[in-house]
């Protein structure tokens, strides 16, 4: 493991679906390595063997605050260029059977990304969306500047990425 913590996802399987729980409420389920190689895993598991999965952040009103800005300021060039979480991204993506993101609180960067690769998105009425990386002098990496414009129109998505504004659920 490449983390102090146990899981960065707690799995549980059942016969009709399997629940992916983010587990790094101290981070604000941050995505880092250990967490991208958790979701291949739980994705390769789906592979083989079909069923619905839903992807939630807990209970304590954050789906997911985005990458593990620790991790990115320790990446060269090398791995900024393997696109380590749009890989991971696009497989949740064609996986085979539908995918949920249930999500409570916030859903910034990374964790938007994620819940934009899904199928489905139902949120509760505390959950926010947002690309915050224009005010880290980033791009979104992950997935929003070419899925966010299929979901919500090019020029919302323009406006989104280019200022960093939040979408409030009910806009959502």
């Amino acid at each position: 493991m490449t983390a102090p913590y146990e899981l960065a996802l707690l799995v549980e399987e059942r016969e009709d679906r399997v629940v992916v729980t983010l587990n790094r409420p101290d981070r604000r389920n941050a995505i880092d390595m250990q967490f991208v190689e958790e979701l291949h895993e739980v994705c390769g598991r789906l592979e083989r063997d079909p069923r619905l999965l839903l992807i939630t952040g807990g209970s304590d009103g954050v789906f997911a605050g985005g990458a593990d800005i620790a991790q990115l300021r320790d990446r060269g060039r090398i791995e900024a260029l393997a696109a380590i979480n749009v890989g991971v991204f696009e497989r949740v993506r064609r996986l085979p059977m539908p995918t949920i993101a249930a999500i409570d609180g916030a859903a910034l960067g990374g964790g938007a990304e994620l819940a934009y690769a899904c199928d489905l998105r139902v949120c509760t009425s505390r959950t926010f969306f947002g690309q915050p990386e224009v005010r880290l002098g980033i791009i979104a990496g992950g997935g929003a500047c070419f899925r966010l414009p299929a979901l919500v129109g090019e020029p919302v998505a323009k406006e989104i990425l280019f200022t960093g504004r939040r979408v409030l659920a009910d806009e959502a």
